[in-house]
């Protein structure tokens, strides 16, 4: 994927399987509205999404490749929810939930998130997880 534009607030149609799994990017925002914001991501392998939580904001991921682990709970020292995921499948995280999926297969992990209200600045991209980490916008 060649287009790294976040098409948010304008309408925007998408083949979102394609999208996603043609996503190079640790992240990528796709679009970016008033109270929802897609983000497309790609976990290398043995990488994570980071352990992170988000207060305000409910969150849906769907996996379209590879395998995966999903750990949530109350606190990042309390991941009592722990499950394996592959592409397919979908991940419902409340806000205020602590949480982390990590790449357990052998090919890059490709998701999509859904996010209300927006979680990023409209047109973040972060090439690596590095990158992601050093953004000063980011929590």
């Amino acid at each position: 994927m060649t287009d790294t534009k976040d098409y948010g607030a304008d309408p925007f149609v998408v083949d979102i399987e394609k999208d996603t799994l043609e996503n190079a990017n640790f992240r990528t925002t796709r679009w970016t509205g008033k109270h929802l914001q897609l983000t497309l991501m790609t976990i290398p392998v043995g990488g994570d999404i980071g352990l992170e939580v988000h207060e305000e904001v409910d969150q849906f991921l769907r996996l379209e490749q590879g395998q995966g682990r999903v750990q949530m709970g109350p606190s990042k020292d309390q991941l009592s929810f722990e499950r394996e995921v592959a592409g397919d499948w979908a991940i419902l995280v409340p806000a205020g939930t602590w949480h982390n999926v990590t790449n357990t297969g052998t090919e890059p992990l490709k998701l999509y998130a859904l996010y209300g209200p927006a979680d990023h600045l409209h047109g973040t991209v972060h090439a690596t997880q590095t990158d992601a980490e050093n953004d000063p916008n980011e929590h």
